[in-house]
């Protein structure tokens, strides 16, 4: 019997590479234009015009296509040689912030540096190169033949004094996210399944500690479940209600691009950590279900290009980069459904932000160079451009 069409096409070792590329392409380009509806009156209050956070939006997108490209042509050994310091270079980047006159405070939290041009929020830099620093010494251990052998006291110090470090500027979201992501790889690296649910419990009960010793974030914790209650309402239940509002009016095809109310002042960071809510206000249940499907999409040829490569290296790092957006991705979604606390990360490729951005794209580069490094993708790329080419 003969194959058919679409069967034959997701057979296509091109696939996932195709998959990655599109879905990155869609999730930026209605990022880009959510942002631009999310944020248009914030940005006329505190910018003076309308557009000012979307043309910054838009310059960092601008510089990620071709960073991606050019970055997804770099050879293994490079992102190897990278990967050897990416431990060094995140620890410099984290300290910088705490450099008077140089970090900068945002919200409370002291996580960014002020070029006086832009802010760089390092933080979100660290997450990749932590990743690539880990996936390289998961490698190195995996290649010799005793994987299993410390593998916890092998990457855990390293993120422990990362978190740390981001603690030190009060910010448990991004801290929250580096350990899940080292939960992640050590769960890939095959350690017992008992000892991941202790560090996970462990982690959990630290967690719990930063959460009852600060009031803020006690306060956020005791109402994402009611954020409609009397007593929390008009503080820290203020923007999960009002998320669920957004969501709840929209219904199935949202009131249109651009209607949404809840950015007239009730969402205070609805082009960031809340623009999934915008989303489903103004595109309604069909729109945020397709921003699901466009990220699973993401996520799963992420994997897929990850079991393809015969490198232990860019299995994990590829690998650890999925689960890093699968978790900001759970992470934000849950907050804006009230599901989970207020955390402050930000939605890949959606929310506004030029280092979330660009460390994304920094993740999307490698997986698409690692696709790339791939003979049967590699030659059918090639075939596809060719046949386009001559047409």
């Amino acid at each position: 019997m003969s194959k058919s069409p679409t069967k034959s096409k997701l057979l296509n070792p091109a696939a996932p590479f195709y998959g990655l590329v599109i879905s990155t392409g869609l999730l930026s380009i209605i990022g880009l234009i959510m942002v631009f509806s999310a944020s248009s009156i914030y940005s006329l209050d505190t910018k003076g015009s309308s557009v000012a956070i979307f043309i910054r939006q838009l310059i960092f997108l601008a510089f990620c296509f071709p960073m991606a490209i050019f970055l997804s042509r770099l050879s293994l050994d490079r992102w190897k040689q990278l990967a050897k310091f990416g431990l060094v270079i995140s620890v410099i980047l984290l300290l910088i912030v705490r450099i008077p006159g140089i970090g900068k405070s945002v919200n409370g939290n002291q996580n960014w540096i002020s070029l006086k041009v832009v802010d760089v929020q390092p933080s979100e830099l660290a997450k990749f190169l932590l990743i690539l620093w880990a996936s390289q010494l998961l490698a190195s251990r995996l290649n010799a033949g005793f994987m299993r052998v410390n593998v916890l006291a092998l990457i855990a110090p390293g993120f422990i004094l990362a978190s740390a470090l981001v603690m030190w500027g009060r910010d448990l979201g991004t801290a929250s996210v580096l350990m899940a992501i080292l939960g992640g790889l050590l769960f890939l690296s095959g350690i017992p399944l008992r000892l991941v649910g202790t560090l996970t419990a462990t982690a959990a009960v630290a967690i719990g500690f930063f959460i009852a010793t600060t009031q803020y974030r006690a306060a956020r914790w005791s109402v994402f479940l009611n954020p409609f209650d009397p007593a929390q309402y008009k503080n820290e239940g203020w923007q999960p209600a009002h998320s669920l509002l957004g969501l709840a009016s929209g219904g199935i095809f949202g009131v249109g691009l651009g209607g949404s109310r809840q950015k007239w002042g009730n969402l205070p960071e609805a082009h960031t950590d809340f623009i999934f809510a915008v989303i489903g206000e103004e595109l309604g249940l069909l729109g945020t279900l397709f921003i699901l499907l466009l990220l699973g999409t993401l996520i799963y040829c992420s994997l897929r290009i990850a079991m393809r490569s015969a490198d232990s290296f860019t299995r994990f790092a590829c690998a650890g980069i999925a689960s890093w957006i699968a978790i900001q991705t759970v992470l934000n979604i849950g907050s804006a459904v009230s599901l989970l606390p207020v955390v402050g990360v930000t939605l890949p490729l959606l929310s506004y932000g030029g280092s979330a951005l660009i460390a994304t794209y920094l993740g999307i580069a490698f997986i698409a160079s690692s696709a790339l490094r791939d003979p049967d993708t590699q030659s059918e790329v090639k075939r596809f451009v060719s046949q386009r080419l001559h047409r």
